[in-house]
This record gives C-alpha cells, structure tokens and sequence, in this order.
C-alpha cells in the first residue's frame, strides 16, 4: 500500500497547492475570472457546497459537516478494501487518486466552507458553465481506475 500512500500525498498536495495558487496567489477569489489560454481554458471562480456539479448545494452547516465525514468514511473503507484485495499496482494507484481527491476537497470544506472550483474547460463551440478542480479530476480518474482494476488480485502474495 506504499505506492497508494504514495499517489494519495501527490494529489493531495498537487490539489492544495493549485487551489492556494491560483485561488489566492493569483487573486481568483477577487478576480473571479482569469483567461488562460482562450477560448478554451479559463480560471473561473466557483465556489461547489453541494456534491458535483453542485447539485444539493445549500449553506447549512450539516450538509457541510455531512460531505466532511462522507468523504472520510469512504476514504477508510476504500483504504480498507484495496488493502485486503491485494491490489496490483493499477489499483492501489487508482485508490491513492480517489482518497487524495476526496481528502483535499474535504479539507477544502473545513478550511473555506465549500470545495474551490476553478478550472474551465470549453471545446469546438460548447461553452461549459461547470468549473473543477485537480481534486475532482483524481475522484473520477481513481473511481474509474478502481472499476477497470478491481478484482486483478496478484496470486500467491500479500498486499505490501
């Protein structure tokens, strides 16, 4: 489960520091609109205090609380469940983005109240109103990952 750890502490810093980067460093919070490279890539301030795509959203302190201890209680268990698998390489980096995804949006809840979204991406004519984080990219990519490389247990050894 070193390489999980592993991958877990890089998204995780990756997302914190991009959010601290840009949402404070460049002054998003303020700014509320940086062009990148237009018109395709767009730093876009948003602040999500529901679920994806703020769905649920409302200011009420459970709901904040509840995604806080959600994102933790899945953490645990996917922890839990990747390390009785066995999991090959593939998997335990899948997990390692999922939990460091989850993580530093739950620590985006408890420091800011609600998960810093701010990338914007629009392609071929589409504008997209959604703005994302690297968090939410290691969430998907992970879950994904965890569906692809699940139940690819390594015979005859034990998780590390």
């Amino acid at each position: 489960m070193r390489l999980a750890a592993l991958v877990l502490l890089l998204t995780f810093a990756l997302d914190q520091a991009s959010k601290w980067g840009i949402v404070v460093g460049l002054g998003l919070r303020e700014r509320l609109v940086i062009e990148v490279l237009p018109p395709w890539i767009h730093f876009i301030m948003a602040w999500n205090r529901g679920v994806n795509f703020g769905l649920f959203a409302s200011d009420s302190e459970f709901l904040r609380w509840f995604l806080v201890a959600l994102a933790i209680a899945i953490s645990i268990a996917v922890w839990i469940w990747v390390r009785r698998e066995g999991a090959l390489p593939m998997m335990q980096v899948s997990a390692g983005l999922l939990i460091g995804g989850a993580l530093g949006n739950a620590l985006d809840r408890i420091t800011w109240g609600a998960v810093a979204d701010f990338l914007n991406v629009t392609c071929c004519g589409i504008h997209n109103p959604y703005a994302f984080n690297v968090a939410d990219v290691a969430i998907f990519a992970g879950a994904i990952g965890l569906l692809l490389f699940s139940g690819s247990k390594e015979d005859g050894k034990k998780p590390s």
